[in-house]
C-alpha cells in the first residue's frame, strides 16, 4: 500500500513503537524511513499529538495500528492526515466472530470487578478484548516480571504483549523519548479472556491476581 501510493526513499512514515515491528519493516522495505511517534496510555494506540508533533517536510504518510481489540482514535488521525497531506494507514486485528467478542466482554466485565492490585483496561469504543491487558503497579519491568512468573506457578497462563519496543530493537535504535511506549512495555500484562474459559477458571484467574496485587504498591 505504501509503495502503490508512492512512498519510498526520501520520504517518512509516522508509525507506533509499542509492538508491531512488521509495520516499521513495511516501511523500511519501501525505501522509507520510519519515524516513531508515542502511544495513548489507555488505548495503547498511536497518540494524535505526538503523531503530529513527528510530522517534518519529508513526512509522506503514517500507520494507525489498533490495539488488543481497542480501536485507535481514527477520527482524529485522519484530520491530521487531512491537516498535512499525509496518506493515513490503518493496520487491523484479525476479525472475531460476535459470539466470541461477546463471550469475551463478558468474561472481561467479571474481572474489571473482581481484579484488586492491578489497573484494569478501559472497555470503551467497542472494546472486543482480543487480549485483555492489565497494568502491574510497583516499579515496572521487573515486579511486573516477577508478577507474571508468580501467576505461571499458580497455573494462569499470561503473557507480556511487547517485550521490546520497536525503537529500542538494533535495527530500528532511535534516540527518541517515547516515554508512554516504554511504560507500557514495562508494566503491561495480557489476561486470558478466550471464550473456552470456565467460570472456575475465571475464578483461578482472579484469586491468583489478588493474592499478589496487594504486594505491590506503585512506586513514587
Amino acid at each position: 500500500m505504501l509503495r502503490a501510493a508512492g512512498v519510498g526513499v526520501g520520504d517518512e512514515v509516522v508509525v507506533p513503537a509499542f509492538g508491531n515491528v512488521e509495520v516499521a519493516e513495511a516501511v523500511a522495505m519501501a525505501g522509507a524511513l520510519p519515524v516513531f511517534a508515542d502511544i495513548d496510555p489507555v488505548t495503547y494506540c498511536l497518540d494524535t499529538s505526538a503523531a503530529e508533533a513527528a510530522v517534518s517536510p519529508r513526512t509522506a504518510a503514517l500507520v494507525v495500528v489498533h490495539r488488543f481489540g481497542r480501536p485507535a482514535d481514527i477520527a482524529r488521525l485522519h484530520e491530521l492526515g487531512q491537516r498535512h497531506g499525509l496518506l493515513v494507514l490503518e493496520q487491523g486485528e484479525s476479525e472475531v466472530p460476535y459470539v466470541e467478542v461477546a463471550q469475551r466482554r463478558e468474561r472481561a466485565s467479571y474481572l474489571d470487578a473482581k481484579l484488586r492490585g492491578v489497573l484494569t483496561p478501559d472497555g470503551g469504543d467497542g472494546h472486543t478484548y482480543q487480549q485483555y491487558v492489565v497494568r502491574v503497579p510497583g516499579n515496572g519491568r521487573p515486579d511486573r516480571d516477577a508478577f507474571a512468573r508468580a501467576l505461571r506457578a499458580r497455573g494462569v497462563e499470561c503473557r507480556v504483549p511487547v517485550k521490546t519496543p520497536v525503537h529500542r530493537l538494533p535495527e530500528f535504535r532511535r534516540c527518541v523519548s517515547l516515554p508512554e511506549t516504554e511504560r507500557a512495555a514495562d508494566e503491561t500484562l495480557a489476561l486470558p479472556v478466550d471464550a473456552s474459559l470456565t467460570k472456575r477458571d475465571m475464578q483461578r484467574i482472579v484469586s491468583a491476581c489478588n493474592a499478589l496485587g496487594g504486594l505491590l504498591q506503585p512506586a513514587f
